[in-house]
């Protein structure tokens, strides 16, 4: 649904290409292109209803064949969306209780103590950057800002896809402040993909080349060891070879070798 899950199986070294390891499958790089395709639709077609006197809004709703077809192609886009955002939280249940896997989107302790020390290493208070592991605080707040605007988005959607259904058991009233709910969440979440979204991803010192992960699949070893120490550490320790139990320990004697059916 987003460059960031909720549920992901870790990451494991990529067996076409030394060096790399997958961080997103294609379910999830697919996922991630129909959400983008979708959000810049409902953007584009949304926004330009809301300030339809502008002129770039203008412009687009003439462009689009009128404002019938401008509200039929938002609606279908809508209907994509609402899908897919059924689709995700199926596949995160379906992954948490039935396939047993981390929730490695969900919140915990370290993540605000890593806010703190961001923001310490920020003004040079500590030497080092707080350490982070498959997702950051900072994926992790813009993941579940995407599912509560979107969920505020579909619910409001609904009420004004069926205005007439829904006040025959709510006052009018709700009618008129979905209108200003899915407005400004539209709003909102144009705002914090241009302005956090993109700028994390692509422009934020330091992270250059882009992070195109999402859209190949694949990040680097230099990318992993840098922005997501914990998880290669994690990836390392399962992949080094376990100890053998039958090797002895350094100036023991491995005992006498016995035959096949001998007794000790």
């Amino acid at each position: 649904m987003v460059s960031a899950e909720l549920e992901q199986k870790p990451a494991v070294a990529s067996g076409g290409e030394k060096g790399y390891f997958t961080r997103f499958t294609t379910g999830q790089r697919i996922e991630h292109a129909v959400l983008m395709v979708t959000f810049v639709a409902l953007a584009l077609t949304g926004l330009a209803q809301r300030y339809s006197t502008a002129g770039w809004a203008e412009w687009t709703i003439i462009n689009l064949g009128g404002i019938e077809f401008t509200r039929l192609i938002h609606r279908g886009f809508a209907l994509v969306f609402m899908l897919s955002f059924i689709y995700h939280g199926a596949n995160v249940l379906y992954s948490y209780f039935v396939r047993h896997r981390k929730l490695t989107m969900v919140p915990t302790l370290k993540d605000f103590s890593d806010v703190i020390n961001a923001l310490r290493y920020t003004f040079g208070f500590i030497e080092k950057p707080p350490r982070y592991g498959r997702f950051d605080y900072r994926q992790k707040f813009e993941y579940w800002g995407l599912i509560f605007g979107g969920t505020v988005i579909i619910l409001t959607g609904l009420i004004l896809a069926f205005p007439v259904a829904v006040t025959r058991v709510l006052p009018g009233q709700v009618v008129a402040a979905a209108v200003e709910f899915h407005g400004f969440e539209a709003t909102l979440a144009v705002l914090t993909i241009v302005v956090w979204h993109l700028y994390d991803v692509i422009f934020r010192p330091g992270v250059f080349p882009a992070d195109t992960s999402i859209f190949t699949g694949k990040v680097s070893r230099e990318r992993m060891i840098e922005e997501h120490p914990l998880e290669y550490a994690e990836i390392e320790a399962a992949n080094a070879p376990p100890a053998s139990a039958a090797t002895p320990l350094s100036g023991e004697s491995p005992g006498p070798i016995q035959k096949p059916g001998a007794s000790a």
